[in-house]
């Protein structure tokens, strides 16, 4: 892969990273929410979703009938109990599983339509994803991962906007080092800074905060929360942090493999109450 140079970023590891603001103590819904302004198109939406594991009596039905929208422009948190189907429903968002029955769509494109080369090329250039367990490829340094899919799609690397994003996550000095020789919490930075490296659409994170501390874990919420008020994205992520889903617009809720609950402009009280319904 060819050298990759951002700004002031270097590829020499053991350099020392750059000190970040205190993230913020308190949070609240999308600013205007009182606004008026026309409903925007859905960036995403499923319609009677389901996905069925097994057979007989090892069936499991983690998407049971599953029809939601998620609003362009708008930041998501998908919240319920462990196998409730949250992460079931991103990967169908993401059409990285297929559903049994039912119907995906990414803006007004029907993933069940597409062949494999173009549902490859959508999640390449539409979609960023953050998966739980980071998938990063080992043999790469932290930032030739973050510009991977750039490079995949024979695209240059916005110098400007990749160096803010490892800025803004803390990972100056740590660009040159590969996965093994990065902590946890490094790798997840990593993880979310490749979903936001090439401007998507919509950006699904998987837990995104789940293995980092309460500021690197506030800065990533806050750079996310960034790009869906500044830059029009639209943000759709898992998690069971009260405190994290406070960061949304709105928070959905699943049980049993189905949609049970909604707030608009959560708090984390808000949200610890209704998971608290839930059994969550």
């Amino acid at each position: 892969m060819d050298m990759v140079t951002i700004g002031s970023i270097t590829e020499a590891p053991g350099a020392a990273g750059a000190a970040l603001p205190e993230a913020p103590t308190a949070v609240v819904g999308a600013a205007g929410a009182g606004d008026t302004a026309p409903p925007r198109a859905p960036a995403a939406r499923t319609v009677d979703a389901v996905k069925v594991y097994g057979r007989g009596e090892t069936e499991v039905r983690a998407l049971d009938g599953v029809t939601v929208d998620f609003e362009a422009g708008h930041f998501t948190a998908v919240m319920g109990p462990s196998g409730s189907g949250k992460s079931t429903l991103l990967h169908a968002v993401a059409g990285l599983d297929g559903l049994t029955s039912g119907r995906v769509f990414v803006g007004d494109t029907d993933l069940g339509t597409l062949g494999e080369r173009r549902l490859t090329r959508l999640r390449r250039d539409r979609i960023g994803f953050v998966f739980q367990q980071f998938n990063l490829i080992p043999t790469l340094t932290a930032l030739e991962n973050i510009v991977l899919p750039l490079r995949l799609a024979g695209r240059r690397p916005d110098p400007v906007w990749v160096g803010e994003v490892v800025s803004r996550f803390g990972l100056d000095g740590r660009t040159g080092h590969r996965p093994p020789e990065l902590s946890g919490g490094q790798q997840q930075r990593v993880a979310v800074a490749r979903a936001l490296a090439n401007r998507p659409e919509i950006v699904l994170a998987d837990e995104p905060t789940g293995n980092l501390d309460s500021r690197r874990g506030a800065e990533i919420l806050s750079f996310l929360r960034q790009a869906v008020r500044e830059l029009g994205r639209t943000v759709v992520m898992v998690t069971h942090d009260p405190v994290a889903a406070s960061y949304a617009d709105r928070a959905v809720f699943l049980a049993d493999g189905r949609i049970v609950d909604e707030l608009r402009d959560p708090t984390s009280d808000s949200v610890l109450d209704a998971m608290r319904v839930l059994g969550g």
